[in-house]
């Protein structure tokens, strides 16, 4: 009689822990641990209940991610990484109020990394779920991405523009409105692609400006995507990237102007073939052209050109202002353009008359400034003053082997 008793108390214990084995695994975590794996009876990470009596169900994977729970001043740099020891990740979201995060799970299916980095100042949300043999683990944190200032963030800018066609001699400039003194981890995450493809480099000139250009001047017709993919990475000196940019852009034509300052005249070649002989002048004793290949960097209907901006000083018996020089396209951040010349055109085809631009009749001017575009190339010989590779779109004033010496890879 007196084990009738007994019995009913060890139904009620094997009740219980029945009762234990189904509350556990109904339970999640926003802990550092994962969650309460399905099949655990106690809820650890260590092992299910024992002496009970009571078969251990299997375990789930032991996930973990990169970041910490709670962590409010994550880097901006950071790729989050969610990793399982054993199984396959079978779902990921990194998500914050501005939408989700895009990454992907590796081939083997054990770590998934995110393809964006954060955000400054911008709170995600990790939930993550792990398989193993039907067994699942749920890993959730919370974590908020450091808060910067504008000016602890560099904005690119991209030269040339969406859709814009431009000659064979357009190198990609990036330009920077910060420093940038960690120069290697940015270009590891710019590209210049083309189709066909050309081999290439990237060039830093400074802290702020970073120039790409083909082995040789572009194939006409090619096609060119550029990823500069820098937002969140580090710049260093407490500076990071502020935003990706992407720009696609078409090679025109095979623009060649072939300028002699002996001879007085521009060849004009388009894909090879010679358009046009034009009479010229350049720059006349003490204002020398320089000798060299020179891009085509911006084009100007009508511009106003004043000697001051070149160094000359007003009041100087060699100072000028005109307000109007019609079809001006500058060749150098220095000053040099080419244009319209009305008052020297008794000296074009036989003598050097100006302060360093190219000058020709309106009417060449005017045929010439229609054909081209950003990006043509203009190559100057007859001086002894050299072009420099940092004066505009320098870019083909050294070998090739020089250039993509100026890389930071």
């Amino acid at each position: 009689m007196s084990a009738r008793p007994a019995a009913r108390l060890a139904s009620a214990g094997l009740a219980a822990v029945l009762a234990l084995t189904l509350a556990a695994c109904s339970q999640g975590s926003d802990g550092d641990a994962p969650a309460a794996r399905q099949g655990d009876a106690t809820g650890s990470t260590d092992g299910g209940a024992t002496g009970s009596g009571v078969a251990d169900a299997p375990q789930g994977p032991v996930v973990d991610a990169n970041v910490r729970k709670g962590a409010s001043d994550v880097p901006v740099s950071t790729l989050v990484k969610v990793s399982t020891a054993s199984g396959e990740l079978t779902d990921v979201s990194v998500t914050s109020a501005d939408g989700e995060l895009p990454g992907a799970v590796s081939d083997d299916g054990l770590t998934w990394t995110a393809s964006d980095r954060l955000e400054p100042g911008v709170a995600y949300t990790l939930k993550a779920t792990a398989d193993e043999n039907g067994a699942t683990t749920q890993l959730r944190r919370k974590f908020t991405a450091q808060a910067l200032t504008l000016d602890e963030q560099t904005y690119p800018s991209v030269a040339p523009l969406q859709g814009e066609t431009v000659g064979v001699g357009m190198p990609v400039v990036v330009s920077f409105d910060l420093p940038v003194t960690d120069k290697a981890a940015f270009e590891r995450n710019m590209t210049v692609t083309s189709t066909p493809a050309q081999p290439g480099s990237w060039h830093w000139l400074n802290d702020n400006t970073v120039h790409w250009r083909p082995k040789s001047y572009w194939q006409p017709g090619t096609k060119v995507s550029v990823a500069v993919d820098v937002n969140g990475v580090d710049a260093g000196n407490g500076i990071y990237g502020q935003e990706n940019r992407d720009v696609d852009f078409t090679i025109g034509k095979a623009h060649i102007y072939q300028v002699n300052a002996q001879t007085h005249e521009m060849k004009v070649f388009e894909n090879g073939k010679l358009l046009r002989t034009l009479p010229i002048t350049t720059g006349k004793e003490g204002f020398t052209t320089r000798s060299g290949t020179k891009v085509i960097m911006e084009k100007f209907a009508s511009k106003r050109m004043n000697s001051e901006t070149v160094g000359i000083p007003q009041g100087s018996s060699e100072s000028y202002d005109i307000d109007n020089v019609q079809w001006a396209m500058r060749l150098t951040s220095s000053g040099e353009f080419i244009h319209a010349a009305p008052w020297s055109v008794g000296s074009q085809g036989n003598a050097n008359v100006s302060h360093g631009c190219t000058g020709m009749s309106t009417a060449d001017a005017d045929w010439l400034y229609r054909m081209s575009v950003r990006g043509d190339v203009v190559e100057y010989t007859g001086t002894d003053r050299p072009m420099t590779l940092d004066n505009g779109y320098g870019d083909w004033n050294v070998g090739f082997k020089e250039y993509s010496d100026g890389s930071a890879l």
